[in-house]
């Protein structure tokens, strides 16, 4: 297999918009301007990373095997500093996020795009407040009542 092209992490960080969008991700230089739609955590999430090292997000997420086997069609080269071995899609740099895993887990995101009403964020905000100023209204009252007779 033919070297692949070596970059740094100044020449990634030029790429972080959503129409260009780069990361790195144990050594990996990945380009997922295509992969952007097809997210299940949508695009936000990505472009977030883009122009950094995103190693530990992706790490912290506990992604899939068919999500980790994606890093490889979206690699475009490496990492200055990495040596990364095509042979069980392992690699040979030390990574500080090693861990021992029993089990796989997967998980989906379901984006809400619906938004609530201004009104209903009002209502949610006020209503509590009112029915407050009610009973303590009503507790003031009834306790000056019982004074006056």
């Amino acid at each position: 297999m033919a070297p692949q092209k070596v970059f740094t992490l100044s020449q990634v960080a030029q790429h972080k918009s959503k129409t260009d969008c780069w990361f790195v991700v144990h050594g990996r230089v990945l380009n997922v301007s295509k992969f952007l739609e097809e997210h299940p955590g949508g695009d936000d999430v990505l472009v977030e990373s883009a122009g950094k090292d995103a190693t530990k997000d992706f790490e912290a997420i506990g992604h899939s095997k068919a999500a980790q086997n994606l890093l490889l069609k979206y690699q475009v080269g490496v990492l200055q500093g990495y040596n990364i071995q095509d042979g069980g899609g392992k690699d040979d740099s030390p990574s500080p996020c090693k861990e021992t895993k029993g089990k796989e887990m997967s998980a989906f995101v379901i984006k809400d795009d619906t938004t609530t009403p201004k009104f209903a964020a009002l209502l949610e905000f006020f209503v509590p407040l009112l029915v407050a100023g009610f009973f303590f209204g009503y507790r003031y009252l009834s306790r000056a009542a019982n004074l006056t007779a």
